[in-house]
């Protein structure tokens, strides 16, 4: 099993930045690909960004790319997310997940086999 802590959310204005940090338990961390998703109040899920497990793959949503920066450090067990530039539209509940180990890298969320508890990012106007 695999445990995921986010952490680093909260409350900004638009045009600053934040950087989300998931922490992952078990030794098989560089083995799996690691996503970020966001479900904003009244809406559903949405894939943000995804990177394998060595680094060498990464993909972001349309509505993210440029502005945010997905990253992983597997000496430490983690992910992080960069967000530059932050809209009011990206306020949202922020989760990190991983897949199963040696799974194929993917941006749908039901391939995704972990999930953290979410951290809440707040952009004011």
């Amino acid at each position: 099993q695999v445990q995921l802590a986010e952490s680093g959310g909260g409350l900004v204005q638009a045009g600053g930045s934040l950087r989300l940090s998931c922490a992952a338990s078990g030794r098989t961390f560089s083995t799996r690909v690691m996503g970020w998703f966001r479900q904003a109040p009244g809406k559903e899920r949405e894939f943000v960004a995804a990177i394998s497990g060595t680094g060498s793959t990464i993909n972001y949503a349309n509505s993210v790319k440029g502005r945010f920066t997905i990253s992983r450090d597997n000496a430490k067990n983690t992910v992080y997310l960069q967000m530059n530039s932050l809209k009011p539209e990206d306020t949202a509940v922020y989760y990190c997940a991983a897949t199963r180990s040696l799974r194929s890298f993917s941006t749908a969320d039901y391939e995704y086999d972990y999930w953290g508890q979410g951290t809440q990012v707040t952009v004011s106007s």
